[in-house]
């Protein structure tokens, strides 16, 4: 009888044995499939694979647990900012996706968002040139776009008209906002430098729900697809916040460096006219500062930084993006002039090595460029895009007559080295008029 007893309970916990081991090395093969990233990104969330073996059934249990749908995608907002994890263990589809679009750090299928994401901050006489900076964001870009477009409440019908009017509705989508500060000091936010420009800072506490955004001033032309500086993104270590590029290449004519009265970013500071922003990194950083030893988050940091150095700063809200870098230097990633071209660049003479050996990526019309007769080559780009009507050829309407007007720009030294305007530019259009051969 005994024996009998043994022998039955031996094939009775046989099955019991089988799915424990079975759980044991899928956990060991998931655990040695990682990257260092991965490793780091599953401690980091506590969602390690031993901790969700304790706390049930699995990837299963967690994703049901935490309210997420199988086979759907996890909200950015419910998991851990720094990667994009693929939980498919024990037959579990659920994908888990990271503020940085397209940049798996996993194996498996990933819904991904193909969108690029552009912020504008538009008040004043802005319309015009803020049209004219989306209309050539649209006409490069091959990838849809969706457009975060922060204006006045008197220019929402304008906006909204406009863009309803274009072609290609498919390939963008946008959203209009309003002029929104924080209650407290929203007057003296509003009038810190240009009409609403520090309206730039509060992008990641009003967007909560987006992951990634490239803000651009209004004096922006896109001279190359916008997926081109997205895809800056996957540049990104696991401490980078933001981008942007430096505000001078000579320290000799460099702004900061010779008359800045308060911290800021590196050897000559940094222009926040173009700013690439992970905004969930931003959103949960704790920043270094120099009014407090206690780290603050970005919506605690923000007010004292106002009051302690509005009487020092000339360059409003980019002046306090200097500040929070100098402090928190390992949280920038810069990239070149070229992706951030302005007449500081070529005013003096050539000083962006960048540009001269591929081409200006994006002009930035500073300092009214784009309307006055200072610097014509700017101008003569802007009105290029300005007169372009969707529809036409871009080789014909666009290019040759940018280029015929810019051989007439040569009096200054930026018109000097127009070529560089129009380097990638020639590239951008004939890459945009073979995708519509293939159609």
């Amino acid at each position: 009888m005994r024996c009998y007893l043994h022998a039955f309970l031996l094939f009775a916990l046989l099955p019991v044995l089988y799915v424990l081991s079975q759980i044991a090395s899928t956990s060991l093969v998931h655990r040695e499939a990682r990257s260092p990233t991965q490793e780091a990104i599953h401690r980091k969330s506590g969602h390690d694979a031993a901790s969700v073996l304790r706390r049930g059934p699995g990837l299963a249990g967690l994703c049901e647990r935490e309210g997420f749908d199988r086979g759907k995608p996890v909200p950015d907002s419910r998991w851990n900012p720094y990667g994009r994890l693929s939980a498919d263990v024990c037959g579990v589809n659920c994908v888990v996706e990271s503020p940085l679009r397209g940049q798996p750090s996993g194996a498996g299928k990933h819904h991904q968002d193909e969108r690029s994401h552009l912020a504008v901050v538009a008040c004043g006489p802005r319309l015009e040139e803020t049209l004219t900076m989306l209309k050539s964001a649209l006409l490069l870009s091959r990838k849809p776009l969706h457009f975060y477009i922060f204006a006045e409440e008197d220019l929402h019908d304008s906006f909204r008209n406009t863009l309803n009017s274009w072609p290609g509705t498919t390939r963008f989508s946008f959203t209009i906002y309003p002029i929104t500060f924080p209650s407290e000091n929203g007057k003296e936010w509003k009038k810190l430098f240009k009409p609403c420009a520090s309206q730039r800072l509060f992008l990641p506490l009003i967007l909560k729900d987006v992951d990634s955004l490239l803000y651009v001033d209004t004096d922006i032309i896109f001279l190359q697809p916008v997926e081109e500086i997205w895809a800056l993104l996957s540049r990104f270590n696991s401490s980078h916040l933001a981008a942007m590029a430096p505000e001078h290449e000579e320290p000799r004519i460099g702004w900061y460096n010779r008359f800045a009265r308060h911290p800021y970013y590196g050897k000559t500071g940094i222009n926040s006219g173009v700013m690439l922003m992970n905004l969930t990194r931003i959103r949960e950083k704790l920043f270094k500062n120099d009014m407090t030893t206690m780290l603050l988050r970005w919506e605690e940091i923000l007010m004292p930084l106002l009051q302690k150095y509005k009487l020092n700063i000339t360059w409003g809200d980019q002046d306090l993006l200097n500040i929070i870098f100098h402090h928190n230097p390992e949280s920038l990633h810069v990239f070149p002039c070229q992706w951030n071209y302005r007449p500081d660049h070529c005013i003096y003479g050539s000083n962006c090595r960048e540009a001269e050996h591929d081409g200006v990526f994006i002009l930035h019309g500073n300092r009214g460029v784009f309307h006055d007769d200072k610097q014509p080559a700017f101008r003569a780009v802007y009105e290029a895009f300005l007169k372009f009507q969707f529809g036409e050829d871009m080789e014909t309407s666009l290019l040759r007559p940018l280029s015929a007007r810019l051989q007439g720009a040569t009096s200054t030294y930026c018109g000097r080295a127009a070529h560089l305007f129009t380097k990638k530019l020639e590239r951008s259009v004939q890459s945009v008029q073979r995708d519509v051969a293939q159609r």
